[in-house]
């Protein structure tokens, strides 16, 4: 990491909202590795992992975590709950984003589960909460009516939607306004390799509605670490789960990977921190981030991207050459 002055971490409003979040968050997805669909692409971790990950996020600047309800039914928040209870944090001093699953089920299953959220992640707040993704069998009126009770029963802090098109959140936008809340954000698969919602609508829908952009993978399951570009044969060290997640050849990525190689150097920084540098400041305060660790040491590294910053030669300059990935 570079020797640079370290800088406070700057926050900035998740939305329109007053909750104040750290550009780069921490995924605890990999909580529940090793468990379920979870076996496929991540390993199990022990709370004495899972604990030093927490701690090395909140020691390294990142005030806030996402989970989720189908990352192990619990098993992911319960761990990032014990984790953060071990360093002694307490609730106002952190931010947690969950989600609701609506894969096969209807729109009341978002009332009738929140005290399982609530349970997992006890003694914390959720922050946000968030629909998984637009496939329930319910109709969208129902869905955000349903999330908008929550809220104004005091169950949750803010209202976000996760994989929605551009069409969707705007639809979601109409229904929480008719209620007078807030849309806070859309949590989008979005990377330096994965740029589609910059010319779906999907980009300039929340910047024109002032919804926060979560970058959900932001290094593609490692490609835009260069370590597998120095090392093709690491991606046969992969889980299936993730040997599938990772669809951009590493030979496509090769010229991005070594322009971004000649950045790092120059910040005394990693590849990953260059990118994930990248998409948190390119497009102002719109795009936040959480990637995800399953060491420490990965966390510490997440969170130190907050300390430096590309100039804007080097922003436009990675642009220009990650374009054959719009």
């Amino acid at each position: 990491m570079s020797k640079e002055t370290k800088l406070t971490p700057p926050t900035r409003k998740l939305g329109k909202t007053k909750i104040k979040i750290t550009p780069i968050g921490q995924g605890v997805m990999q909580f529940a590795g090793g468990h379920g669909f979870m076996k496929m692409v991540y390993p199990a971790l022990s709370d004495q992992e899972s604990n030093a990950i927490v701690k090395a996020a909140l020691d390294n600047g990142i005030n806030w975590f996402d989970t989720a309800e189908s990352y192990g039914k619990g098993i992911s928040e319960s761990k990032l709950s014990r984790g953060l209870q071990a360093v002694g944090k307490k609730d106002d001093e952190i931010i947690i984003a969950t989600k609701w699953m609506p894969m096969m089920r209807r729109a009341r299953s978002i009332k009738r589960t929140i005290d399982e959220r609530k349970k997992y992640l006890h003694p914390y707040t959720i922050d946000l909460h968030q629909i998984h993704m637009p496939y329930s069998f319910s109709s969208f009126q129902k869905q955000f009516d349903a999330m908008a009770d929550l809220l104004d029963e005091g169950h949750i802090q803010s209202i976000g939607i996760s994989n929605f098109s551009a069409k969707q959140m705007i639809k979601a936008y109409e229904i929480l306004a008719d209620r007078g809340h807030i849309l806070a954000s859309n949590q989008v698969n979005y990377s330096l390799i994965k740029r589609k919602i910059e010319n779906n609508g999907i980009m300039d829908t929340a910047k024109e509605l002032g919804v926060t952009i979560i970058s959900w993978s932001p290094l593609q399951s490692g490609i835009l670490t260069g370590r597998f570009h120095e090392n093709k044969e690491q991606t046969e060290s992969l889980l299936m789960g993730r040997k599938m997640m990772s669809r951009v050849s590493i030979k496509k990525s090769q010229k991005l990977i070594d322009s971004m190689r000649l950045i790092a150097d120059s910040h005394k920084v990693t590849i990953a921190q260059v990118a994930l540098n990248w998409l948190i400041n390119f497009h102002g305060e719109t795009v936040v981030a959480i990637p995800g660790s399953t060491k420490p040491k990965q966390a510490e590294q997440n969170g130190q991207v907050m300390n430096f910053a590309l100039t804007k030669t080097e922003l436009n300059d990675i642009e220009e050459i990650s374009r054959d990935f719009l």
